[in-house]
């Protein structure tokens, strides 16, 4: 595993690597940079293409580094299985008193310059080695870690190649997880960080919990619902079945185009419903919408379904509710023995659907 640490001046990286190192036994890599009497332990590699092969041949132990600072570097090690990116971050006014206290007062002025050139990358920044010695009760220090940002020249530079890019905003597209650092003591931090287990496996890869409920929140970006976006996915041996989210039936209006009438009533379920509106779990019978559980359970079936031209045979004509489930399963007739309350509006949006319907009268 090797973590890679980002974040903004007197965000507190060093002391997120520090942790690293004393509480779960990682390594720490810089490119270029010697060790010293108070950080004897940080391995020096030539650059950040060594540090990478350096990696890969130990992949199975653990490193942290916060040498990793421009798009090219991020954009070689995100491909490999064992890399994990944080961003560590804190309001601007606790930085820049914990810049005051380890690397001398500046102005505020001074520092949200140094802080827009270290986010935007609009100028450059001189990087010069920056050794924490603050007791270790406070965050800025103690733990003799070399910080790699110490002054800014505000003289223009122009754009950087998207390789070379170093400022903040080009560099979170690669982030994997972000910490809001804004603790006041180190014992604060680090319980913390003991809560995120960053340490663990599964942030390099994803139980199977994980993974299928992330995939539910991406399925539910599909939906149409005006009430609420839900995904679903059908599961069986870790195998993927089918997935679903909710909205309207196809060959229907979507839901967010006025084409469930109950979902579009702004007022339901609020101090000044009118009356007939319908709040959260009532009048479901009149809601074209199928839900994400619903059209999974569609959805495993429906290629059989819909290749075959099927047709739906019904003692009773379907209600609304079973009305949608079959306009989702691609059947395309329905043939039903005895009408029932809603047949019109059952008849409606088959019409609309373009499924046939008919009444047939079994001899006595």
């Amino acid at each position: 595993m090797l973590i890679a640490l980002i974040g903004p001046p007197g965000a507190g990286k060093a002391s997120v690597a520090h942790y690293l190192c004393e509480q779960h036994g990682f390594e720490l890599l810089a490119i270029d940079r010697l060790s010293t009497a108070d950080s004897p332990a940080i391995t020096s590699l030539r650059d950040s293409k060594a540090m990478l092969d350096y990696v890969t041949d130990r992949w199975e132990r653990r490193y942290v580094t916060l040498d990793l600072t421009t798009v090219g570097d991020l954009d070689a090690f995100v491909k490999r299985p064992f890399f994990l990116c944080v961003e560590v971050g804190a309001r601007v006014l606790v930085r820049w008193e914990r810049w005051g206290a380890k690397h001398g007062r500046v102005g505020l002025d001074e520092f949200v310059a140094l802080d827009d050139a270290r986010s935007f990358g609009g100028a450059v920044v001189e990087a010069q080695s920056m050794r924490v010695s603050e007791s270790s009760s406070s965050l800025a220090g103690g733990n003799g870690i070399v910080d790699n940002v110490a002054s800014v020249s505000l003289s223009p530079t122009g754009t950087p190649s998207s390789g070379t890019a170093t400022g903040l905003t080009a560099l979170r597209r690669y982030v994997h997880l972000s910490i809001t650092n804004d603790f006041a003591h180190l014992q604060h931090l680090h319980t913390h960080l003991g809560a995120l287990n960053l340490a663990s496996d599964h942030r390099l890869r994803p139980c199977w919990d994980t993974y299928f409920l992330k995939l539910c929140n991406l399925a539910s970006l599909r939906s149409n619902c005006m009430k609420r976006r839900v995904g679903a996915v059908l599961v069986a041996s870790n195998r993927i079945l089918a997935t679903g989210y909710n909205g309207t039936p196809s060959g229907l209006r979507n839901c967010n185009q006025g084409g469930c009438a109950r979902c579009n009533n702004t007022l339901a379920g609020t101090a000044g419903a009118r009356a007939g509106t319908s709040a959260c779990g009532q009048n479901l019978d009149e809601c074209l919408c199928l839900h994400a559980e619903e059209n999974a359970l569609l959805e495993a079936g429906r290629g059989k379904i819909a290749a075959g031209g099927a047709t739906m045979y019904c003692n009773t004509c379907p209600c609304l509710r079973c009305a949608v489930k079959i306009i989702q399963t691609g059947i395309r007739k329905v043939v039903y023995q005895l009408e029932y309350s809603m047949d019109q509006r059952t008849k409606a949006i088959f019409k609309e659907a373009g499924v046939e319907i008919s009444q047939f009268h079994l001899d006595a």
